[in-house]
């Protein structure tokens, strides 16, 4: 298992780029709702929030290898909808 600062960099990382794509396409395809790139962005940033407060706080009573998969798990699958989330924009 990586460490947890590992975890919360690749965390960042991954969130930064998200958002950066987010402006970028709301800037390069046609003319998206406002609106719908607000909604994209602060789920971004919500995700984000969670998932390094869930780095930080793991589950009491639950083995720490287990918990870290499911806590990647969720995160690979929020970021797959943010990414389909992305493409539909515009």
């Amino acid at each position: 298992m990586a460490s947890k600062r590992d975890l919360k960099r690749t965390i960042n990382y991954i969130t930064s780029e998200l958002f950066a794509e987010t402006v970028a396409a709301s800037l390069y395809n046609g003319n998206p709702s406002q609106e719908d790139v607000d909604g994209i962005l602060s789920s971004i940033v919500m995700v984000n929030s969670d998932f390094i407060k869930r780095v930080s706080h793991p589950e009491p009573g639950m083995k720490p290898g287990t918990y870290y998969q499911n806590l990647i798990h969720d995160f690979n699958k929020q970021v797959s909808e943010i990414i389909d989330q992305i493409s539909n924009m515009g």
